[in-house]
């Protein structure tokens, strides 16, 4: 009954410059990505009011050379019906699903997929368990279909010792319908000697 989530967002999409001019110049739509590790399941990725994340997560796909240019694209965002993983009745159907999801599998004689790290690398980035069980969660809710899904991922080191904070957390949106998005935008810099309200 409360899924539905009465407020826009603004988020944000670190990608190339390719991209951003594909969206910004073109108007056209990012994509979905659709790997078996995406930590939300397949839909177009955000990051909810965090410009700057997504400026790292673009600078450090130039490191790995999979963005040859950074570039970030702003969103506004209404998310829809929400699979809001932030909400204690959202986490209860998650869970749910994967007890149906892992009784599948095993009645099928298939290995659950595992979540795991990279090498060099401290964070669980590959999530194909949890991509796998919010997909089976959206294939058997075909009646009332979620349009997005939302989570809080706490990623990198401490940001003091002893401290639970960390490094890169963040709030991702990963939206399955489109229609969410209400528009695109090229994100501007701080005009110096204003205050930000």
């Amino acid at each position: 009954m409360y899924s539905k989530l009465p407020n826009l967002v603004i988020a944000f999409h670190g990608c190339d410059q390719s991209v951003f001019d594909k969206v910004i110049i073109n108007h056209e739509h990012l994509n979905a990505s659709n790997n078996d590790y995406d930590w939300l399941g397949n839909g177009i990725y955000f990051w909810e009011q965090n410009l700057e994340r997504a400026w790292q997560w673009a600078n450090d796909g130039c490191k790995r050379g999979k963005i040859n240019n950074p570039a970030v694209i702003g969103a506004v965002i209404d998310l829809g019906k929400c699979l809001n993983l932030t909400d204690g009745g959202s986490i209860l159907k998650l869970k749910k699903q994967y007890e149906y999801f892992s009784l599948s599998m095993k009645i099928l004689d298939i290995p659950l997929p595992v979540n795991k790290n990279v090498p060099n690398n401290t964070d669980v980035l590959l999530r194909r368990l949890d991509c796998a069980v919010i997909e089976s969660l959206h294939a058997v809710n075909t009646d009332s279909p979620f349009d997005s899904v939302r989570g809080v991922f706490f990623e990198g080191d401490p940001i003091y010792d002893g401290s639970e904070f960390r490094e890169k957390t963040h709030v991702q949106l990963c939206i399955r319908n489109p229609n969410c998005i209400k528009g695109y935008f090229a994100p501007i810099k701080k005009e110096e000697g204003w205050p930000i309200p």
